[in-house]
């Protein structure tokens, strides 16, 4: 099941129900199935503190993944997702907010199906299947 939590932010994703079906046909068009999947929604503060405490770094990031999968195929996970890097982000990409969100949604997921983002190449193939996702909703 895919769930949606504020923080310590009051945002209200739209269309929770329609974001849910897209999220889960697309992880099984990667070939998973999806068990328990958490996306909280916090502030900059929140996230850099996950951040600092679980992964030992110190820098404000819009989107931390947790993969929490024990079996092979499905995909459980905890994504916490700070508002304000994605509206700021959104702003510096000239794109609506909502796009924006929807686009970190899915780096999340596909984060947890195995696609990576640290080189230049994995970026680039993360950004394609982001847009090939959005393309879809």
């Amino acid at each position: 099941m895919i769930r949606f939590f504020n923080e310590d932010v009051p945002y209200k994703l739209a269309q929770k129900q329609v974001i849910r079906q897209w999220l889960k046909q697309q992880a099984e068009a990667e070939g998973f199935s999806v068990g328990d999947l958490n996306y909280m929604f916090c502030s900059d503060e929140h996230v850099l503190q996950v951040n600092r405490d679980y992964l030992q770094h110190d820098y404000y990031t819009d989107i931390i993944t947790f993969d929490m999968s024990e079996e092979e195929g499905k995909i459980e996970g905890d994504i916490f997702i700070s508002v304000e890097r994605v509206v700021d982000n959104a702003s510096k990409l000239a794109v609506p907010a909502e796009q924006e969100m929807r686009r970190i949604l899915a780096h999340g997921l596909l984060h947890l199906c195995g696609y990576g983002d640290k080189t230049d190449e994995e970026a680039a193939q993360m950004r394609l299947k982001e847009d090939e996702w959005i393309s879809r909703l």
